[in-house]
């Protein structure tokens, strides 16, 4: 691996209109793996720049807009060539801003370009018309682009999520401004004015900047139509607050406190096990649809206790730009903290705590924001760790008797993301999964890696409201329109 001190700076400015803009002040990037090595610098636009991205996303809608499904479509897939080249160096970015391994970083920029596909393969369902015959009258209902729509996306995999509703966004016949993460901008900068560059100017503007700065000109401008944020569901809260006053739509896709429910006829062999071990702690644990609460049946607890245990013993913390490394750093000195603050909580109300793994050779995370993955094991129902959302590596594994008992605690829960069921019974994981009070349900496995990305992804409760990905993901973008006839 390079010295991280020989490693470039990185620089970033705004797209704005087809064009690359600077701005008199900047967001530093810290490198989390150490917390002092400046990954580089991203314009930090004001009040009146971001304004000016929305003014002109506002003057590409109509020629965009009126351009057909499919015209568009071919114009995305085009503007996606040059990231190929790129994607080396993207995932480099990534990792040292983000704090996650190489490998996860590599993956975030392939899911980008993947759901831009399928999302382009829609194209020729967003234009469908329902004609409804006379008598009484002769009615067409169609769909119609909204306008001005801003993204918010967070930190952990922003190019994944970011092609979440940006695709979709565009392929309706919308234009954008993407506002990327503060802590994150690098790499999702980069990936955007690559493709904005192909495009018509104003069709896609990227911005970076403080919240204080520019949030209130991204939501409140009576031209943005919609505004789509991921994130915490405090931050949604804040969000919809202030979309209220200018009557903005919403998309949120909020945090998870998701449920796994393991039965007494479930298969935990290796695959299984290696499974449920990356549906908790991939990128450190710090994703919105990671198994958060593990409810396994008593007769299978210690099985799955061991399992994970071995799997977790052989963690390999460090710097993710190093192949040894299986595990990184948490992305935030806060969130570890937090984390910290969970498992101390756990271990004084009298449940076990389990630490594992150790540092990758010559790797020093006195510096950076590193935590050991641990286990939980049989917490009470109202410890913390069990009824907040952790996002991190840690995972609590509550055994239960009987499944009536499972699902209602599974349900118990602010949240409504995803839930996982694992049985050898397809009927009996059916019948469970229509009981659980989730957007999204897996069935023996759990997480992005297992998604069906051609389906409508988006949670329940305080997960948050919308559908992402698939044709409902596109109409989320869209209004219907009715034309009555006289007959």
């Amino acid at each position: 691996m390079t010295p991280l001190d020989q490693l470039p700076e990185i620089r970033t400015e705004l797209y704005i209109d087809g064009e690359s803009h600077g701005a008199g002040d900047s967001l530093q990037v810290i490198d989390p793996a150490d917390g002092t090595s400046v990954v580089g610098y991203a314009a930090a636009a004001d009040a009146k720049q971001a304004t000016s991205a929305v003014a002109a996303a506002h003057r590409a809608f109509a020629a965009w807009s009126a351009r057909t499904p499919e015209e568009r479509a071919a114009a995305l897939i085009a503007a996606l060539a040059p990231l190929e080249a790129e994607r080396a160096a993207t995932a480099e970015i990534l990792t040292r801003e983000n704090g996650k391994i190489r490998l996860e970083s590599h993956i975030d920029s392939v899911v980008f370009e993947h759901r831009f596909r399928l999302a382009a393969g829609l194209a020729g369902e967003v234009g469908q018309v329902t004609t409804l015959p006379a008598p009484p009258y002769r009615t067409e209902v169609s769909y119609v682009p909204l306008g001005v729509v801003t993204i918010i996306v967070p930190f952990n995999w922003p190019l994944a999520i970011l092609a979440a509703s940006l695709p979709q966004a565009l392929i309706a016949g919308n234009t954008v401004v993407v506002k990327p993460p503060p802590t994150t901008p690098l790499a999702t900068v980069r990936t955007v004015e690559v493709v904005a560059r192909a495009l018509p100017p104003g069709v896609l503007n990227v911005v970076t900047g403080a919240d204080a700065q520019i949030g209130a000109a991204l939501i409140q401008d009576d031209r943005v139509r919609k505004v789509c944020f991921t994130g915490s569901p405090a931050g949604g809260k804040r969000i919809m607050s202030m979309a209220a006053d200018s009557l903005t739509r919403v998309a949120l896709e909020l945090g998870g406190n998701d449920p796994a429910i393991v039965l007494d006829d479930a298969d935990l062999g290796p695959d299984a096990m290696h499974r449920l071990f990356a549906g908790t702690f991939d990128s450190t644990g710090q994703i919105c649809m990671a198994i958060k609460r593990l409810y396994v049946h008593r007769s299978r607890y210690d099985e799955v206790v061991e399992g994970l245990s071995g799997l977790l013993a052989a963690t390999r913390l460090g710097h993710g730009l190093d192949e040894r490394v299986t595990m990184g750093p948490l992305h935030s000195g806060r969130q570890l903290a937090y984390v910290r603050e969970l498992l101390g909580q756990a271990r004084s109300s009298g449940a076990e705590v389990r630490e594992f793994g150790a540092p990758a050779e010559g790797a020093d995370l006195s510096r950076g924001n590193f935590l050991r993955p641990s286990l939980v094991l049989d917490p009470a129902d109202d410890t913390r760790v069990v009824t907040e959302e952790q996002f991190g590596p840690t995972l609590p594994i509550l055994p239960f008797d009987d499944e009536d008992d499972a699902v209602a605690r599974a349900n118990d829960t602010w949240s409504g993301l995803c839930s996982s069921v694992w049985t050898d019974d397809p009927g009996r994981a059916a019948a469970l999964a229509a009981r659980l009070r989730t957007g999204y349900t897996f069935v023996n496995a759990h997480g992005a890696g297992s998604l069906d990305e051609r389906a409508p992804f988006g949670g329940f409760n305080h997960s948050g409201m919308g559908r992402e990905m698939g044709i409902e993901g596109i109409r989320e973008f869209m209004d219907t329109h009715s034309i009555g006839f006289p007959t």
